[in-house]
């Protein structure tokens, strides 16, 4: 089982940045995809942007491209995700996942194992 760990949300006002951080217990399949996806309040949980720690490949939800840069740490199984210029409608429980498809528009029910989320809350 692999464990999966986020810190790193917050509040701020719009305009401003915020950085997620997100470790695995340990590697998932070699051309699998680390992840963050949100889930709004009466939203469905959509991708906000996912990496292939194999080759450095990077995916992104319409929403955020250009705004928010997903990374990786070198020699870990761990991302971040630099979210920069948020707005209000970014307010939402941001979960990292493991372990899926790298595609821009991943289904979430396609990642293997999850963390608990951290809150991102963007006032106007």
């Amino acid at each position: 089982q692999v464990q999966v760990v986020e810190s790193g949300g917050g509040s701020v006002q719009a305009g401003g940045s915020l950085r997620l951080s997100c470790e695995a217990s340990s590697k998932t399949l070699i051309r699998s995809c680390m992840a963050w996806f949100r889930r709004a309040p009466g939203q469905e949980r959509e991708l906000v942007a996912a990496l292939r720690p194999f080759d450095g490949s990077t995916y992104y939800g319409d929403s955020v491209k250009g705004r928010f840069t997903i990374s990786q740490a070198p020699g870990r199984n761990a991302i971040y995700l630099q979210m920069n210029s948020l707005k209000p409608e970014d307010t939402a429980m941001y979960y990292c996942a493991a372990n899926g498809p790298c595609r821009g528009n991943a289904n979430p029910l396609h990642y293997d194992y999850w963390g608990q989320g951290t809150q991102v809350t963007v006032s106007s």
